[in-house]
């Protein structure tokens, strides 16, 4: 007889929250790690995931106007030298290509971080008039920033990601287009990965190198440390300036053009893992779930639970559910469990008994919960359930970012937050660098997520230096 296999198990969140994500990346089978340190193996589970991320994501761009293009993967240096304050940003992650075959370069190439000067470059050789913009381009591509410290996902050398780079006729329209793809990535992250998050203006210190204003979309994991979920980031005419890239205007004199640039990680998987899961393993938002209902047949080996079992499945399949049926020949009991480490929302349950009564189980990942349908009626209840697992993940995060969101009024309070509350801080800050670093300095590691929309007046000074306060921030800990 063949030995049954084990489900593996996975360290409480609560004992090491650390080794919990490392266990469910690994045993969930979304990545391995590779021989190059620092970087990942995206495993077909893992990159399923990416795939439904793009799918949506890319859909949202295009109806917005939004082009696909494929810029190279190396920046000469000195194409990367041309914006003083994007290069001295990126210098220290970048890596360096000296030798080509057996030829020593004659100027080194970076591996892209980022694309802005690459999309500069083009934008001078096809923007000429008014009648050109405005240009709206993105692209899906691996980037490289050679990080010390990594993390499947959270944190790699090489990550995959899009980076949206567009010009503008006029200031308005481009300050437009940065809070609109902020908007995009918001709606995203709650509507499609059940992730409800702050969204608001970065500080001067915190902001993306080179740009003149950067907004982000901060989502709190379990633990009550920030991921920085989204960026998207208004230039200016700055880089269009560096890279001389003008445009003849509607009143026939030459212009430069207005910039931005936005994008969305690999990181996002990261964000799904931490927010959402247990310690059964993970559990993944419907909408980007690469099997959103699984079906387990119960004593498959009677006639015709297999025959019912994959009918089932043709017929969700239909209906556009992502759907699958292990007829393998582990049990029942380890399948159940399988299936929950990898955060299938929906198990569908059919055995004999089931068949003769015109029924079967749905099984809720979220709650635990079971509902017995009728099987003509299956393919509703399946979407209604998939619906609910979707709202509960949200009602759950939501309250997990309101449990632990603090407001501190003076320093001690902000200090005994940061030691003794895990999650965000709101509290006042007086605009000074300064302060920023201090506190960061003094809490082990707490900054500036951002600057909210909406902003709540908890005193006139500042909680730091005591100085007038100009706005209110949320302070917490990030990946």
């Amino acid at each position: 007889m063949a030995k049954e296999k084990k489900v593996e198990q996975i360290t409480s969140m609560d004992t090491d929250f650390a080794q919990w994500y490392t266990d469910v990346v690994k045993k969930a089978e979304l990545v391995d790690y590779s021989g190059v340190k620092g970087c990942m193996i995206i495993r077909p589970y893992g990159y399923a995931i990416w795939e439904n991320i793009q799918k949506e994501l890319d859909g949202r761009f295009k109806a917005l106007g939004h082009e696909n293009v494929y810029m190279p993967m190396f920046i000469p240096e000195s194409l990367l030298q041309k914006e003083k304050d994007h290069v001295k940003g990126f210098a220290p992650e970048c890596a360096w290509v000296t030798v080509g075959g057996d030829n020593q370069l004659s100027e080194r190439l970076a591996v892209r971080p980022t694309s802005e000067t690459l999309f500069c470059d083009h934008f001078k050789n096809v923007i000429h008039s008014y009648r050109d913009l405005p240009k709206l381009y993105n692209q899906w591509v691996n980037v490289v920033r050679w990080e010390k410290t990594t993390r499947p996902f959270l944190r790699t050398s090489e990550f995959l990601w899009q980076e949206g780079h567009t010009m503008h006729e006029t200031e308005e329209e481009a300050r437009e287009e940065t809070l609109r793809m902020l908007g995009v990535y918001e709606d995203f992250y709650l509507n499609v990965l059940a992730i409800p998050a702050i969204t608001g203006r970065k500080t001067e210190k915190e902001k993306f190198a080179g740009a003149i204003e950067t907004y982000t979309i901060e989502p709190m994991m379990h633990n009550g440390v920030a991921l920085q979920g989204g960026t998207s980031h208004y230039f200016g005419d700055g880089f269009a300036k560096a890279f001389d890239i003008t445009f003849t205007g509607r009143d026939n004199t030459i212009k430069y053009p207005f910039q931005t640039s936005w994008g969305v990680s690999t990181r996002s998987i990261g964000a799904i893992i931490m927010t959402h899961g247990d310690d059964n393993g993970l559990i993944l938002p419907p909408r980007v779930a690469p099997v959103q209902t699984v079906i387990i047949p119960v004593a498959q080996h009677k006639e015709g639970v297999l025959e019912k079992a994959n009918e089932i499945k043709e017929r969700l399949s239909a209906a556009g559910v992502r759907v699958k049926v292990d007829d393998s020949d582990n049990s029942a009991g380890w399948k159940y469990s399988q299936y929950e480490m990898k955060g299938v929302p929906v198990r569908l349950e059919i055995g004999p008994r089931d068949i003769e009564s015109g029924v079967c189980v749905l099984v809720s990942r979220v709650s635990g919960e079971k509902k017995t349908v009728a099987i003509e009626s299956v393919e509703s209840e399946v979407a209604a359930m998939l619906d609910y697992v979707h709202n509960e993940l949200v009602d759950r995060a939501r309250r997990n970012l309101a449990q632990k969101t603090n407001e501190a009024r003076s320093y001690e309070e902000f200090l005994d937050c940061a030691q003794n509350r895990p999650g965000f801080i709101k509290a006042m800050w007086c605009g000074d660098e300064e302060c920023e670093n201090k506190i960061k300095d003094e809490t082990g590691g707490v900054k500036s997520r951002c600057i909210p929309f909406v902003e709540d007046k908890l005193s006139d000074v500042c909680v730091c230096c005591g100085k007038p306060a100009k706005h209110m921030v949320v302070w917490g800990r990030q990946y």
